[in-house]
């Protein structure tokens, strides 16, 4: 039942993948496991029937272990509750007989939910997930047409990556019902990423990715060999070819926010799917698969961050760029319970999809030099500061005085901001910042890559990017009213 789907959560399964912050207790705990079963027993993980995403879930897991009090998590629930869609009953049950029939159909949300619930409670979390997600069988299945293909995978990356990120959740915290939610609202989705995650890619079963690709394509697609590298190419590589490519220029928005990706993937899918194949992974390597989600990382921080900051203007706080950053948190919880075939799916998926969203936004470049010379660096909070005693360090007339780390602001005004992004962005960054903070520039690793001035960058990045998002959306705990947008939708389109 909803009870046994919501154990109190337990530390994370990678050491990539976050530490509860300070500040949780019993009471706010206790507080969070009511919340999530009330909003999985009560609300359809779309809160319309356009196909937007119920959030509670992710800002209370996000507030919490943040360590937001208990009636901080009460009433961010609350407001999630003012516009939320009832659950209701589906027109039949979902077996294993039918599971197939009614895929991308969100009427039948209730019934694939209490299907996975039952699988899950059965087979566990992970094992639900291979099956369900990363098996072929689940994916491509010779008997149906190739419009009804069942395409899980594709399921699992649609709808600003959603899916993958509710699934997450479930595996960081240890919360089955999570894992139950992100599989049924999985199966709900359309499959917009066809022309990525194509059969072969679930063929390769450990064969280098270019050689069994290549095999499976019709000879017009097949890359020559001099298309592709045999060292390993980097993420930012793969960002400096596409950056030089005319043939991903998408100049303006669709009308409907919904239709980016879709659009971008019906006219420029197999474009992106060239560089996706020309991306290095060998997943039979536990460390390059830390080393290729760190990878993954810089680069989703980077498209959100960098392109969104001009001198002297509003920081350009992209709301579609924004859960690029928020879903790669998840990589580590995700790849550390999959196996290395899975892991190749979930990584290249995922970068697919997330190079989908990047050009379908006007592909913005970056401009490393100049985003590192500003003055972002040390943050400080708004409003009047204490005045430090004469005996603070390093001096009590320093700036670092009275913001010695200018993270616990940051963090602070993101627990009581009513965005339910916010935190979950925060987060991140944070995160980020404890793994890789102590970058230097001028590292091999980037300065051999092909982006321009990738040797700039270094670990303080993440404060940057959280520093300017925190300004830009509003700074509520010292008083800043929040940005009336929420967040920024112009894009970076060029005529």
């Amino acid at each position: 039942m909803a009870q046994d789907l919501f154990p109190t959560p337990s530390p994370a399964p990678s050491k990539l993948s976050p530490r509860f912050w300070p500040g949780i207790s019993p009471r706010s705990t206790e507080s969070l496991r009511n919340l999530l079963r009330d909003n999985h027993d009560r609300w359809h993980v779309y809160f319309d029937p356009k196909g937007f995403h119920n959030h509670s879930a992710h800002f209370l897991l996000a507030q919490w272990t943040l360590g937001a009090d208990a009636s901080i998590l009460e009433a961010a629930y609350k407001l999630e509750c003012e516009y939320q869609r009832p659950s209701f009953d589906s027109p039949e049950p979902i077996t294993v007989n039918n599971f197939k029939d009614h895929l991308g159909d969100d009427n039948y949300y209730k019934s694939y939910r209490a299907f996975f619930t039952e699988v899950v409670n059965t087979k566990g979390p992970v094992a639900a997930i291979e099956e369900y997600i990363f098996d072929l069988k689940m994916n491509f299945d010779p008997s149906r047409g190739s419009d009804k293909q069942p395409e899980m995978l594709n399921r699992f990356f649609d709808g600003l990556v959603h899916p993958m990120i509710h699934v997450g959740y479930g595996l960081e915290f240890g919360l089955p019902g999570m894992v139950v939610e992100g599989l049924s609202s999985a199966a709900i989705h359309h499959a917009d990423t066809s022309s990525v995650i194509t059969r072969s890619l679930f063929e390769a079963k450990g064969v280098p990715i270019i050689e069994t690709l290549t095999s499976h394509l019709p000879s017009a697609l097949k890359l020559s060999s001099e298309d592709v590298s045999s060292s390993n190419v980097h993420a930012f590589t793969i960002l400096a070819r596409m950056l030089k490519d005319p043939q991903l220029n998408v100049t303006e928005a669709p009308e409907l926010a919904l239709q980016i990706y879709t659009d971008t993937m019906r006219t420029h899918g197999e474009r992106v799917n060239k560089y996706v194949r020309e991306w290095t992974v060998n997943t039979a390597d536990p460390k390059e698969v830390e080393c290729k989600i760190e990878e993954l990382v810089w680069t989703m921080v980077m498209i959100y961050g960098i392109p969104g900051w001009t001198e002297g203007g509003d920081f350009n706080a992209d709301f579609f760029h924004m859960h690029l950053v928020t879903s790669s948190l998840f990589l580590s919880s995700l790849a550390a319970q999959l196996n290395p075939t899975s892991q190749e799916l979930l990584l290249r998926g995922y970068f697919a999809a997330a190079l989908g969203w990047w050009v379908g936004r006007g592909r913005p470049s970056f401009d490393i030099a100049k985003f590192f010379a500003a003055d972002t660096g040390h943050p400080t909070p708004l409003g009047p500061l204490p005045t430090p005693s004469k005996t603070a360090l390093p001096s009590p007339t320093s700036p670092v005085a009275t913001t010695p780390n200018p993270w616990l602001p940051i963090i602070q005004t993101s627990i009581v901001h009513r965005d339910d992004h916010l935190p979950k962005l925060q987060r991140s960054l944070a995160h980020y910042a404890t793994l890789y903070g102590l970058r230097s520039s001028g590292q091999a690793d980037f300065s051999n890559t092909e982006l321009p001035d990738a040797d700039k960058l270094d670990g303080t990045l993440f404060l940057r990017v959280a520093g300017l998002t925190s300004k830009r959306v509003g700074r509520v705990r010292e008083g800043e009213e929040p940005f009336s947008r929420s967040w920024d939708r112009p894009g970076f389109y060029k005529k």
